[in-house]
């Protein structure tokens, strides 16, 4: 009979009981809740296929979990924390798929013992996020839990074994609040609740679109998209690290999204694997490059130097980048028109050994806000990212307008100079101004420079007699310098002083200026002004004109109306500016001149003094018109003196005793101006009137004289005749009050004050109907005081009065004066052809009435003499 070697096998374990297995390591990992077991391999004639293991709770060890496995190493994850209760481990293995062997002895991890208070599991511990989760409570002995809440909502309890109790919490999330946290709590039978935290976060997410570039070509960065947004306080904390596979070196810890690692010398081909891991998993991404195909310049700005039409940009990159073909692109905002830029972006090529590039953008506005960035790369591979954008301005279209003031010193070789410049800048809203000036000037082989600050605009200095030359730079930072030059000629005597032209007001009003054209005045024309006119001080302006035009119109807003201006206009040449012609003029002008003669009476004949080219006037004085009115009569015709320079005219034919008003006033293109008015009154002949008063007192006079010896006689005559009756009382002739009476009447002169005058009495006619003449002339003799003197002229004809009066303006007035004038008595005789019919002697007498101001401001003469009566 013959047996097989199976056979006896079988039939030896039927007889004989398998070995029993051993459990060599049991290794709790409470972080994420596995039991890892290991068992030692039976190395016996007889092999294991199958393994059988078990996992039980609690000091009972009920069975919770029960499977086969052809490992000798096995883990098993809870759903329940390690810490809550014991868990225990056995296995056993079946011999040709049926033979099962004895269990091995259980292998248990124990779980917390509560001693004081009730323990809570887990504890501050990472919990996956969407997945269900067990929570425990370990109370003491004697102690039981009552209840179980998360995020203080309670929950139905599990009994694990006699005291521990647990609940389940499905599809968990990640809270919202600040702390980012989920709180747990217990209540047990000694009324007391306890309190633990645990978090929820998401695993390590896998590193997407890595990329690596280098901008120095000695480091190199490697970046990622790290996914999912991960909560600043978020305790799933996490590893990076970067592994370069075909190197040796070790691995580089590495920020969330990037990873910088020095380069390799020599090595050109990079393959490097970053590697994420945290508490609840852990995600790997590879990737490789060429480092030269890599190449991302970075690149700073320099400087920008701004002009008025183009600005210079200047820009470094960063890093050794020699031998490579850098290509940069510039954009500008606002775009510029261009032919040559694509998209707003000007492309350059940029092979500076220094690392330094610079363009020039052109065809921009001036005084305009603009911004640009730049961004390089190499062969157009890899751009590098823009720069921030730079703003910047560009200058304003700034001119600096330069002139000059000659003045000769005490010395006649010395000439003082006054430069005067202004910062022109059309169109802009502002007035531009300098940070500083710098004037410089040569002459004679010697230069001189002297500094000024931005708010200065004029210099003086002191030069000879030979040609200086002047530059006046203003520095406008950040904007170029620029300069104005001007020439001063040396003194040339044969220089004629140019006539004054008059110029002709429009009826608009302005300047229309215009002179002759200079073949040598290579360089324009500069016409100057005052802006105030004539008057001082004088605010100097001037305006240049371009090369060939020598016609200037300058508008009334510019000017006042009525005030006199004066243009030199001088012409530019190689050797300086040489004054061609001087024109002067009013942009308006208007009557209201000041009146020329001060109002005071003397005589028939008007004189005044007036001042026809004072500037100060309003317009130019093209004559003077005179007027005689007659007081309670019609008005007498004007005359009219066409000559500015004639100041006196002779009023005749005027009656006597009458009063009357003269006015002068100046003549303007505009009409008369304000008129000088003097009140006067002529004198009546009172010659004939005295005649036939004396004429009766003096034959009286006589009779008595003669008849005076005989007084008793012609008493007793006359007391005879002229017999009255009784009673009557008559009053004798009183003849000494009469005679006092009549010595009143013959007084003709006596002492009188003198009142100033501006107008001059020269002669005066009496009429011709009276026939009295005088006879035996005594010159009277007038006096008037203080200091004046008579003409010699008068003194020679003595029937003539003639007073010359000073008549000035109000402001060149002497100091007030108390004139006296006094008159000595006249004796007249009569010529009497019929004494009973004696004739008319008169006296013509001249009252003159005027304002005490005008009296006391003004000095006289008068010369007195006696006055013909020519009898038709």
């Amino acid at each position: 009979m013959t047996y097989n070697f199976t056979d006896i096998v079988l039939n030896f374990v039927s007889v004989w009981q398998l070995p029993v297995p051993s459990i060599s390591n049991l290794q709790a990992d409470r972080g994420r809740q596995s039991l890892v077991v290991s068992w030692l391999v039976n190395h016996s004639g007889i092999v294991a296929e199958i393994n059988e293991i078990q996992i039980s709770r609690t000091e009972s060890h009920t069975i919770i979990y029960n499977v086969n496995s052809h490992e000798h190493t096995w883990t098993w994850t809870s759903d329940l924390p390690l810490e809550c209760v014991d868990h225990s481990v056995r296995i056993r293995y079946f011999y040709n798929q049926s033979a099962p062997s004895p269990w091995s002895k259980w292998v248990t991890n124990c779980g917390c013992k509560a001693k004081d208070k009730t323990k809570m599991f887990p504890f501050q511990r990472v919990l996956r996020e969407g997945t269900s989760a067990m929570f425990c409570c370990v109370p003491p002995k004697g102690v039981n839990i009552t209840s179980i809440a998360v995020k203080k909502s309670q929950y139905p309890l599990i009994s694990i074994g006699a005291r521990v109790k647990a609940i389940s919490v499905e599809n968990l999330t990640i809270p919202t609040t600040d702390i980012n946290a989920l709180l747990l709590s217990c209540g047990d039978t000694t009324g007391e609740e306890y309190s633990v935290w645990n978090y929820v976060s998401f695993p390590a997410q896998k590193p997407r679109n890595l990329s690596c570039a280098t901008s120095q070509m000695t480091t190199v960065t490697c970046t990622w998209d790290p996914g999912r947004y991960r909560h600043p306080h978020d305790h799933n904390n996490q590893t990076r690290t970067l592994h370069i596979e075909n190197s040796d070196q070790a691995p580089i810890n590495c920020e969330p999204s990037s990873c910088t690692f020095a380069a390799i010398p020599k090595l050109e081909q990079y393959n490097i694997r970053v590697v994420v891991k945290d508490q609840l998993g852990e995600e790997t991404e590879s990737h490789s490059f060429n480092i030269s195909d890599r190449v991302v310049p970075v690149v700073e700005w320099d400087r920008v130097s701004p002009g008025v039409a183009d600005t210079t940009v200047s820009w470094i990159i960063q890093g050794n980048l020699t031998g490579l073909n850098l290509i940069c692109q510039v954009s500008v905002d606002p775009g510029i028109k261009c032919s040559q830029c694509k998209s707003g972006s000007f492309s350059l090529n940029c092979n500076s050994a220094s690392g330094r590039c610079k363009f020039k953008l052109e065809d921009l506005l001036p005084n305009t806000l603009y911004s640009t960035k730049v961004r390089c790369s190499v062969n157009g591979r890899l751009w590098g990212k823009w720069t921030h954008a730079l703003p910047f301005k560009t200058c304003p279209f700034v001119t600096l307008n330069l002139w000059r003031r000659l003045k000769q010193t005490s010395e006649i070789y010395s000439r003082q100079v006054t430069l005067l410049w202004t910062l022109n800048a059309p169109g802009s809203a502002t007035t531009e101004t300098a940070q500083r000036y710098t004037v410089q000037w040569s002459q004679d082989g010697q230069n001189r420079t002297e500094r000024k600050d931005g708010a200065q605009t004029q210099a003086e200095v002191l030069i000879g007699p030979g040609q200086c030359d002047f530059t006046v730079q203003a520095v406008l930072h950040p904007c170029p310098p620029i300069n104005a030059h001007i020439t001063i000629p040396k003194i040339d005597n044969r220089e004629n002083l140019q006539v004054e032209r008059r110029l002709s007001s429009s009826p608009a009003g302005g300047f229309n200026l215009s002179w002759p054209e200079l073949s040598t005045a290579t360089c324009a024309y500069t016409v100057e002004w005052c802006n105030q006119g004539n008057a001082v001080p004088c605010t100097l302006r001037w305006i240049k004109m371009q090369e060939g035009n020598h016609t200037l119109f300058l508008p009334a807003s510019n000017f006042k109306a009525g005030r006199r201006y004066t243009f030199n206009i001088y012409g530019c040449t190689e050797n300086g500016h040489r004054l061609l012609e001087v024109q002067t003029g009013y942009s308006q002008e208007l009557r209201n001149v000041v009146k020329p003669v001060q109002s005071t009476p003397s005589s028939v004949t008007l004189e005044w003094h007036y001042n026809e080219d004072d500037p100060a006037h309003p317009a130019f004085i093209t004559g003077y018109l005179v007027t005689v009115q007659e007081v309670g009569s019609n008005t007498r015709p004007d005359m009219l003196l066409e000559d500015p320079r004639k100041k006196s005219v002779t009023i005749e034919d005027l009656k006597q005793g009458h009063e009357y008003r003269f006015s002068v006033s100046a003549l303007t293109k505009a009409g008369p101006g304000i008129p000088g008015t003097i009140p006067f009154r002529t004198r009546t002949n009172y010659s004939a009137h005295l005649a036939k008063i004396l004429t009766p007192i003096l034959l009286l006079l006589g009779c008595t004289i003669l008849l005076w010896p005989q007084r008793k006689m012609l008493k007793r005559g006359l007391k005879e005749i002229f017999v009255y009756p009784a009673g009557m009382n008559i009053k004798s002739f009183e003849i000494d009050g009469f005679l006092h009476e009549a010595g009143e009447r013959v007084q003709s002169h006596k002492v009188e004050e003198c009142i100033s005058c501006d107008i001059e009495i020269l002669h005066t006619r009496p009429l011709l109907t009276e026939a009295t003449a005088l006879r035996d002339p005594e010159p009277l003799n007038t006096l008037c005081s203080p200091g004046s003197q008579s003409s010699p002229s008068s003194l020679s004809e003595p029937h003539k009065a003639y007073c010359p009066q000073s008549v000035e303006l109000l402001s060149e007035r002497p100091a007030p004066q108390q004139i006296t004038c006094i008159t000595n008595k006249s004796y007249f005789h009569t010529t009497v052809e019929d004494f009973s019919e004696p004739q008319e002697v008169t006296n013509s007498e001249i009252n003159s009435t005027s304002e005490p101001s005008d009296c006391l401001q003004q000095s006289c003469s008068v010369v007195s003499g006696y006055i013909s009566n020519d009898t038709s």
